[in-house]
């Protein structure tokens, strides 16, 4: 989406002088899911002589009747000959030149009163181009730009219904809510309010947006300007989400527009996301993760989220990505394309932040995640599920495996994980935590929630689900290292269950639906690793929490099973970084000492990997990102108190025995994993295998054997294997 430096210093006043249903493996999708690729962007040419091209967004995934344009004739072109043509209309005179950070002169204007859908954009001027001759045809550049509506859908497929309007109930700051909405579609007018740093360093309303208040603080960003700390933040809705962006703004200066930005805007966009899941259905939601962040506006950072990027309103990564692609929009057309944006999220903040990153790569140059995971439905919900699985063996069956013996089992840190853990399989149970403004009839749970994806069984009208754990050899590892006896495991296997639909524990094992597991790996809902995660720079920052008392959703075996998907699809995971340190350092936050800074060498990253792009555009972008990453940042832990840093690689699991960094902060497991899985939790549904006494890795009695054969009638999995239905990426920017 952003081709280019940014960085630019106005010149002058104005230059006026068809869908088709995926098929994967011979087979459709299932109904209901129309997943297309959406139209490839067109890099700009150094070497044409005129170039055009869509700043604030995917020329085909623009919201709204507005789109922020470049033109860059070549040198041989003067730039008072170009002519900009709009669906027909002569667009011209809303062009003004502006110098590029490079010196390259180039014309950028506001193009507004596009009409929904397609609309062709043709730049033009008279031949020439260096060898053409008087007279010739004039040389031109279109781009084809696609206009959806302000409240969305562009890609995330039909809006859900029912949706709860909440702009009543969100608080903006300075005071008072956004008020009742417009419109079905939640819409509310767009609200500025001026906030500013006390000395005492607190926030504060301004009562005048146009002179600084007297007991304000002052700031040098990360460019060097000294500024007022008095900051613009604008809360309005888009895509049917609420909004916020903040930047430093002083009274005084010019209105907010692309060519006059901020002084004190270090010219970067960090977006904001929020964590949870359950709860989060059918809601617009009443916060977003945060804009008022003293530790990212103090250094000249601009700030945006909105409250459908708070996975806690909203469950949806499809959703997600599409808010956060109408946000950046809607603060380019306001202040300018940034020159990079940034993610930065925590647990479910990090779900958005991978697969936003992978899905739609170009929104967002460098992610900064914590207490993460891959994605919701493929790391958390198994790893939940199946505690909740062991938590009501152990219910049912008292007595016949200890609190260490089904710790062992789980994989855990502590035995009250299982327990805590059960309930986060929330996830899945339609009934577990709907809203209470939210009609009864709704399922709440992911698979309704992303019911346009996987589809609906006609035969029952519930959702397809990708959930299994046929074959699974739950406890296989501790009965290897003799922490269970075979009569244990065998009993466990036989007694375990699955869920049925309504996610209520039963006697059959769950099996997934086909063809809702070929859409989870072809539609990057089980996050690839493989499409735009792979060229952008990942730093995974990480508070130690396997081993709270209670337990914690937020395990360390997490991180690595996003490294390890970045290597199955990529063969090198040289663009993630993890940082880990024990609770109560300061955590994620941007003020914290390893999280701070973690930022602000995110940042160099990320710029640098641009710069060097720009530089040599042929070369491997994995080629610029290793280049570029600075010296901080590279696998680290702090240890002891006070923390002391050890630089090594981190490690998972038992090859890490030994090392510091692991001895400090083990990496636990999870049922699944104990099971056999492979770290990358990347199968769905296992391949399986007649189950073969002689193959087996634990010794067994005749009669256990027999046992076993019945307990596993329908075959155990095959790790080494691929998955039943497992395949790549269908490709990014999907339409649904």
């Amino acid at each position: 989406m952003r081709a280019g430096p940014r960085g630019r210093t106005l010149l002058g006043a104005a230059a006026a002088a068809g869908a088709v249903l995926l098929t994967v493996s011979g087979a459709p999708l299932p109904s209901g899911l129309w997943a297309r690729p959406a139209a490839p962007e067109t890099p700009r040419d150094a070497d044409a002589p005129l170039s055009l091209e869509v700043l604030s967004s995917r020329p085909d995934t623009v919201m709204g009747d507005t789109a922020l344009v470049r033109v860059v004739p070549s040198p041989s072109v003067p730039a008072a000959d170009v002519r900009l043509d709009v669906g027909g209309a002569d667009a011209t005179p809303s062009l003004r030149t502006v110098r590029l950070a490079d010196g390259t002169p180039a014309l950028e204007g506001l193009v507004s009163g596009l009409p929904r859908g397609n609309t062709v954009l043709t730049a033009s001027a008279p031949g020439g181009g260096g060898s053409a001759q008087e007279g010739t045809d004039p040389v031109t550049a279109r781009v084809t730009v696609t206009a959806h509506p302000l409240t969305g859908p562009v890609f995330s497929g039909p809006h859900q219904e029912p949706f709860v309007c909440d702009t009543e109930r969100f608080e903006l700051h300075g005071g008072g809510t956004l008020g009742p909405p417009l419109d079905p579609d939640c819409s509310a007018p767009t609200v500025v309010r001026h906030m500013y740093r006390t000395e005492e360093g607190a926030w504060a309303p301004m009562a005048d947006p146009d002179r600084v208040p007297g007991d304000a603080a002052r700031t040098t960003t990360s460019t060097g300007h000294r500024v007022p700390y008095t900051v613009r933040v604008e809360t309005g809705t888009v895509n049917r989400s609420i909004y916020e962006t903040a930047l430093l703004y002083t009274p005084g200066d010019p209105g907010p527009d692309p060519w006059q930005p901020p002084r004190g805007w270090n010219r970067r966009l960090v977006y904001t996301f929020g964590g949870g899941c359950a709860g989060g259905w059918y809601v617009q939601g009443t916060r977003t993760a945060g804009v008022l962040d003293h530790g990212m506006l103090s250094q000249g950072y601009a700030v945006a989220s909105a409250s459908l990027n708070v996975f806690g309103n909203n469950c949806n990564d499809l959703l997600a990505a599409e808010t956060a692609a109408a946000v950046v929009q809607r603060f380019s057309l306001t202040h300018g394309a940034p020159d990079l944006t940034l993610g930065r999220g925590s647990s479910g903040g990090a779900y958005q932040a991978h697969q936003i990153g992978d899905n739609q790569p170009g929104l967002l140059d460098g992610l900064l995640v914590s207490h993460s995971f891959p994605d919701v439905a493929f790391s958390v919900v198994p790893t939940a599920t199946d505690a909740l699985l062991l938590h009501e063996y152990a219910r049912e069956h008292p007595g016949t495996l200890s609190r260490e013996e089904q710790r062992a089992v789980s994989g855990f840190a502590r035995w009250d994980a299982i327990g805590k853990l059960a309930g986060e399989a929330d996830r899945v149970d339609p009934a577990g935590v709907c809203a209470d403004r939210v009609p009864e009839r709704v399922r709440c749970e992911l698979y309704a929630h992303t019911g346009n994806v996987y589809g609906t069984d006609p035969s029952t009208g519930l959702p397809r689900r990708p959930l299994d754990n046929v074959g699974v050899q739950y406890g296989l590892g501790a009965l290897l290292d003799g922490t269970i006896d075979a009569d244990q495991f065998l009993h466990l296997n036989e007694h375990v269950g699955g869920l049925d639909a309504d996610g209520r524990v039963v006697e059959e094992r769950t099996e997934a639906d086909p063809a809702a597991t070929v859409a989870a790996y072809r539609t990057g809902r089980l996050l690839n690793g493989g499409g735009g995660l792979a060229d952008i720079p990942v730093v995974d920052h990480r508070a130690y929490e396997d081993d709270v008392p209670g337990g914690s959703i937020h395990m360390r075996f997490h991180s690595f099973s996003l490294r390890e998907r970045l290597l199955a699809a990529n063969g090198t995971a040289d663009n993630h970084v993890m940082l880990v340190e024990r609770g109560g350092r300061g955590g994620f936050s941007s003020s914290a000492p390893v999280a701070g800074r973690a930022l602000a060498e995110l940042d160099a990253w990320a710029s640098g990997v641009r710069e060097l792009g720009a530089a040599d555009p042929g070369r491997p972008a994995i080629d610029h990102v290793r280049a570029a990453r600075p010296e901080w940042l590279t696998d680290s832990c702090w240890v002891g108190d006070p923390a002391r840093r050890v630089v090594a690689e981190q490690l998972p699991l038992s090859a890490g025995q030994g090392d510091a960094c692991a001895d400090a902060y083990p990496v636990h497991a999870s049922p699944r994993l104990v099971a056999g899985a492979p770290l990358a939790l990347d199968v769905v549904a296992c391949r399986l295998v007649p189950f073969d006494a002689a193959e087996h890795p634990a010794d067994l009695t005749p009669e256990q054997a027999e046992r076993a054969a019945e307990v596993f009638a329908d075959g155990v999995c095959d790790w080494s294997a691929p998955g039943r239905g497992q395949q790549g990426l269908a490709g990014t920017w999907l339409r649904f």
